[in-house]
This record gives structure tokens, sequence and C-alpha cells, in this order.
């Protein structure tokens, strides 16, 4: 018996060991980031399926140009008319990049309905076939949804062996590192996706270790396959690296991040506009919005024919997939000499921007501006879809063409110290992706992103300069292309804020009761302090913790107090029950002087409730009734304790001892909603005070933005700012406001 019950002692003990073994972070990290290396790899490897039997089934149609039309346009036609029903039909969630939705969900508004496992295998499955169709999208957005999908369900298996995953603030966390783990495992780059979805510094290691053992894997299993040698960049670049450019190049990359700045402008604004135009179309009920499978149709068929490569696909590289374009563009040798494109063999990638009747310069324009408009149609429908690897592609051609244009201006090259450097117009390719990409992302980690992508970082200078100024042009114009997404979707919690007018606060003058009554109406975390009932004039912030240390210092005084100023035989005994008494005569040892006990907020808030007095709290209630039988004549006494127990409760808090915020976050009145979201987002708040000449007027919570997702949307959808606006938080002149205030929100709640 001995033996079995010291059996079930060691069983029970390992298994407590495994169970926080497996429940420990740095596994959950490390099995997120294998999980989204194998989804990518396998989309991968079917996407590659798909094209090679695209191009099989075109060749196997040279007959007539008939049959190969046919074929180019109908296969990708079946692809896409497939993942758009998949997509509808097994999770409606899984259309679009995820991104939006995603972003909602980080900044506390949970979309339970997105992280499904029923949404993953919609989203993985769609977004394969078409990536496979070869539409101009890309996969990096929906991976960022997949990456918290997987985080999601992830936290709800690793719930069974550690409790910490029940909490929803490590959820929300998690979502997070799922994010930066989704970019890691689609450009193999830790640390610009790391640095593009972690904001808070805490989650750092977090995102770094499971992004990093994802890319790890991602790039590994390609040598496992044997597709790859060893692990190298996804689009390994071969630039020089003794003098990779001169110093009078960085004007030329500068004014190419300004050129991208515009350009990210306006083609967010065109996705705008043809996003309000499907909106609108929509709500009509029109006849190409009736099912999901006529728009898309309709959109595969134009895009098909347009790329045609005996026909109009012939000037714009028509047989090249996506990720042989960026081969391509980040090519290290020049392609045209005066304009005219070089003899490569048949099997280059090169050879596919050759035409007899059109110089580089004509092919490389005609598909920046095919792919521009084709690209923002795309990413419109309902569909996975992503626009990064679009627009990177567009970035490319850019900075290809003016790399070819500046080769063919300076033929010869610079000449430093006698030596001759001939101008590289792949690296003017990485440049222009990587400012265009900022420009309609509004993100610097797209320059780190470029530099892991293509091994690059002696291009470091130009590319940051170029996202830089990419950024500043841009931000200054439209919103990212996220948020725009946002604001011509369902997701109108940026302009639907809801404001709490009646906020509870503790002035200068309040008493211990009035204290008491405060803390015991809520769980507020951190209470206003304001000057007076009447100013309203915010002094700072107070926090719960510091006010339940003021109560546990008052009742320590008046312990005092009593025992030092009452009759030795009128003294009350401070206990809460017998048994209390009745324990502490046996010996105990004595606890540190140093470690304070933890403060007990429902013990404090019930001995200074108004409906209870301090005699129930310091004395038994059978020693009192045994008190005033055996001496009648201490009524007076316990009459004149009652009227000193009632004038410490009416005595003024004093605040001396206490640590007060001077400067909590505040909102001025007239703020405007989309920067009050940038500010909740940017700062990870979860309130604000909203404040009007430093007056205390409302609070603005985190958690009032769930019961603002639906019905906001205004009949005719939400207006985009133009293209030259100055600024694009200010409102501008129209037949309806684009922005909402704070006040005007006030009004309307005051008014209700």
């Amino acid at each position: 018996r001995r033996r079995s019950l010291s059996d079930l002692t060691w069983a029970s003990h390992f298994q407590r060991l495994f169970v926080s073994f497996i429940g420990a972070d740095w596994i959950y990290l490390m099995l997120l980031g294998f999980i989204m290396a194998v989804l990518s790899f396998t989309v991968d490897i079917f996407v590659d399926l798909f094209t090679e039997a695209h191009s099989w089934i075109y060749n196997l149609a040279d007959s007539h140009v008939v049959l190969q039309y046919l074929a180019w346009v109908t296969y990708s036609l079946f692809l896409m008319c497939f993942a758009a029903g998949f997509a509808n039909m097994v999770s409606i969630q899984a259309t679009g990049s995820g991104i939006p939705e995603t972003k909602t969900s980080l900044r506390g508004v949970m979309l339970q309905e997105y992280f499904t496992f029923r949404t993953l295998v919609s989203k993985v499955i769609s977004l394969t076939c078409v990536l496979g169709s070869e539409l101009p999208v890309g996969k990096e957005g929906p991976f960022v949804h997949v990456g918290s999908v997987c985080a999601a369900l992830l936290c709800r298996f690793m719930s069974l062996f550690s409790g910490i995953y029940k909490n929803k603030a490590r959820n929300e966390e998690m979502l997070t590192v799922g994010c930066a783990v989704g970019i890691s495992c689609c450009f193999a780059a830790p640390i610009g996706g790391e640095r593009t979805c972690v904001c808070v510094l805490t989650d750092y290691w977090r995102g770094f270790l499971s992004a990093t053992f994802g890319a790890f894997i991602f790039r590994l299993l390609p040598v496992w396959n044997r597709q790859e040698e060893t692990l190298t960049a996804l689009y390994a670049t071969k630039y020089r690296l003794d003098f990779p450019f001169d110093l009078y190049e960085l004007p030329i990359f500068a004014a190419m991040g300004i050129v991208c700045g515009f350009g990210g402008a306006f083609f967010v604004y065109l996705y705008g506009k043809i996003s309000l135009f499907v909106k609108k179309q929509k709500a009509k009920n029109s006849f190409l919005m009736k099912n999901c499978f006529l728009y898309s149709a309709l959109v595969s068929v134009l895009i098909s024919t347009l790329t045609f490569p005996p026909g109009f696909g012939q000037f714009m590289g028509g047989r090249l997939t996506k990720k042989d374009s960026l081969i391509s563009f980040f090519d290290n040798r020049t392609w045209s000499n005066h304009g005219i494109v070089a003899d490569f063999d048949n099997d280059d990638h090169l050879a596919a921007w050759k035409h007899p009747q059109a110089n580089v310069f004509i092919i490389l324009s005609v598909f920046i501006i095919m792919k521009f408009w084709m690209s923002a149609l795309s990413i419109t429908l309902p569909i996975p879809c992503g626009s990064f690897v679009p627009i990177f592609v567009i970035g490319a051609a850019f900075g290809r063409l003016v790399g070819e244009g500046l080769a063919t201006l300076f033929p010869d090259g610079f000449n430093v110290d006698g030596h001759i450097y001939h101008i590289v117009p792949g690296a003017y390719a990485v440049i222009g992706a990587a400012a265009l990409a900022a420009g309609v992302t509004h993100t610097i980690s797209t320059g780190v992103i470029m530099m892991e992508l293509t091994g690059q970082i002696n291009y470091t200078l130009p590319i940051l300069i170029s996202v830089i100024l990419a950024n500043m042009v841009s931000q200054s114009l439209q919103p990212s292309i996220y948020d725009t997404a946002i604001l011509s979707s369902s997701l109108h919690f940026i302009f639907s804020f809801h404001f709490t007018l009646y906020v509870r606060y503790i002035t200068l003058n309040s008493t211990y009761r009035d204290m008491i009554k405060i803390l015991r109406s809520g769980n507020l975390k951190t209470l206003p302090l304001v000057k007076s009932a009447e100013s309203m004039l915010l002094l700072g912030s107070v926090e719960r913790v510091q006010l339940l240390g003021l109560l546990t210092q008052r009742m320590q005084h008046l312990r005092e107090d009593n025992a030092s100023t009452m009759p030795v035989r009128y003294k009350v005994r401070f206990q809460t029950s017998t048994e209390e008494s009745a324990s502490a005569s046996t010996a105990k040892p004595l606890k540190s002087a140093l470690k304070k006990p933890p403060v007990d907020e429902e013990e404090i808030t019930s001995v200074y409730d108004s409906g209870l007095n301090l005699k129930k709290f310091f004395c038994s209630r059978p020693e009192i009734e045994a008190m005033e039988v055996r001496h009648p004549t201490h009524t007076n006494v316990l009459q004149k304790f009652t009227e000193w127990e009632e004038q410490q409760l009416v005595e003024q808090v004093t605040f001396s001892s206490c640590k007060i915020d001077p400067a909590p976050f505040q909102l001025v009145e007239h703020t405007s909603l989309h920067k009050t979201h940038t500010m909740f987002s940017v700062l990870n708040l979860d309130y604000a005070y909203v404040t009007s000449i430093g007056r205390l007027i409302g609070a603005v919570s985190l958690k009032e933005l769930r019961e603002a997702i639906e019905g906001c949307t205004p009949a005719d959808g939400v207006r985009l700012r133009p293209v030259l606006s100055t600024f694009r938080d200010r409102g501008v002149r129209g037949t309806r406001t684009e922005t909402i205030a704070l006040h005007q929100l006030l009004e309307h709640q005051i008014s209700r």
C-alpha cells in the first residue's frame, strides 16, 4: 500500500511537471512558428503546382491562338470561382485580407467569428486557389489573419495545460505574436514581421522568438524538400559590395521616395473609390452583386484577357508570375543598351521583357500602369487577398524603370579614384519596392522586410531614406490602405465612440465617506482627481490601490486613537470573530516587519460602509451585548463612541501620502474620432479623460468600442478624404461632415 501511494505521488508529480512544461510560453511560441511555417510552405507548394499546370495547359493548346486564349482564361476563371464560392459558403469571414478585422480585435473589439477553425480552413484553401489563378494579389495580408487565427486556436488548446491561456489579456498578446509570425513566414523576415505587428515592449521577445523560429523552419523546409541547397534569402541578390552606391545617387533615392509617396496615396485613393462603388452596388442589389461569383468571374476574365501573352500581355511580361517578375526586377544585370533589351536565353526570366516593337521603357511603363489599377481592383473582390506583394511588384518595376533610365543616361557609370562603377538597376528596384509599400501601408518596417527579403544590408541608408520620405508624403495625403479598408467596411468603430458623461471622481475636499461610496460603486482601477465639484479642474488621477492604502492607514490610526483615548475598562478588542480571539492565544512566529500585509479591498470597504458602524468591526457582537447588560451606565460611552465614529467618517481625506499621476491621458473636447483611435492605438490605452479648457467633462473607455461596431454606417457609405487634403484628419467642405468631434457626440448623449 505504501508503494502504491508513493507511485501515485510520483505519477502526480510527473504529471504536474509535464503539464507545466507543455504550458510554458516558449513551447507555445515554437509550436505557433512551426505551424505557420508548414502552412506557408504548403500553400507555396500547391501554388507552384497550379502555376505549372496552367503553363502546361497553355502550351498544350499551342496549335491555335483561340485555344490558347480559352485555356489561359478558363483555368484562372475556374480557380477564381471555386475560391470565391468556397470562401463565401464555408466562412464568409475568410474574404478580404483580414488585417482590418485583426486590427479591430487587437484594439479590444474581439470579433470571435473571425478566429474559428472554419475560418482558418476556408482562408487557407481559398487563398491557395486565388494565388494559383495568378490574379495580382498577395498572401501577406491573409497570412496575418491566418497567424492570428492559429494563435487563438492554439491558446484554446494550451489552456488545457496552463490556465494563463484563459486570460483575455494573454490571448490578445498572442494574437499580436500570430500576426508577426504570419509576416515572417511569408518573406522569411522575422525582424520586419516583429517590428510591423508588435507594439508592446513586453511582447517583443515573444514575437521575435516565434517569428524567428517560424522563418527558420520556412526556409529549412525547401532544403529538406531538395528545392534549395542551403538557407538563403527568399530573393537573394548579388550586388557588388565594395562600392554599392555613389553619393550622387542619394538625391535620386530621395526623389524616388517622394514619388512613391504620391503613388502610394493615389493607390489608396483609387482602392477607396472602387470599394465605395462596390459597396453602393451591393446596397442597390445590382446584377453583378447578387452572388459572389459574377463579380469575381468578370474581374478574372478581364485581367486574364489583358495579360494573355500573345495579346496585350506581350507588352507587360504576361507569362511571368509575381515571383518571376520580382526575380527579374532584382536581377543585377542591366537589361538594355540604349533602351533595347539585350538577348537572353528563352528559359531566362528576362527574355519575357524583350519585344521587337517596343523598348524597355515602354514595356515597364505599361506594366506599372496596368498592374496599378488591376491590383486596386483585385483586392476588392470577395476572396482572400492581400495587397502587399502586388505593391512590391509595382514598386520594383518603377525602381527598375528609373535604374534602366540612369544606366542609359550614364552608360559608363561613375569614375571614383580611377575605378569605374556601373549603375545597378536592380538596386533601384529594391528601393522602389520598399518605398511604394511604405507609402501604401504607412509603415517603416517595409524597409527592414526588404533588406531581409533580398539579403541586402549595403543599401540600408538609401532604403530608409526613401521609405521615410514616402511615409511623410503619403501620410499627409491619405490614410493607410488598412484604415481605408476599415472606413469602407462595416468596422466603423473609428467614427462611433460612445463617451461616458457621468464620471466618478474625487475632489480635494472629499471625505472618507465619499471615497468609500465611490470605491463601492464600481471597480475602476483609476479615478480622476479634480480641484472641486464646482470647477471640475482636472488635477490628475489616483489609482484604486492608492486609495485603499489611504483607508488602511486610516484604520490603523483609528485603532490607535481608540486604544489611547478610552478607559481601560471600556477598551474594545479589535477582532472580527470569536474564532480569531481563540486562535490569538496560540503562539505563532512573528512575520517580518518589512513585509506589508496585502490590502483586502472587500474588508476595508465593508468597514467604512455607511450601513455598518465601526463597533461591528472592532467588537464581536456578543461582547458588546454582554457589556451593555453588565454595565447599563456604559450606554453613554457607546453613544459617545458612535458620535466619534461619525466624526471620523466625515473628516476630509489627506492625499499627501498618496501617489498622484499629474498628467493622465486626456483628449480635448474637439478631438476628431480618427485622432482618438490613433491615440488609443499608438499608446495602447484603455481609457482617457475628456477635458474642455482643463475641466473634466467625460471619459473615453476602450470597452465602449464593443457597442459601436454595427449600425453606424450612413446610407451613402463612408466618404473618403480627397487626395490633396492637407491633413488626413481635417474635415473638408461638402454635403456631409467628414469627421465627428467629441463635443458633438457629448451633446448628442445629453439630448438623449
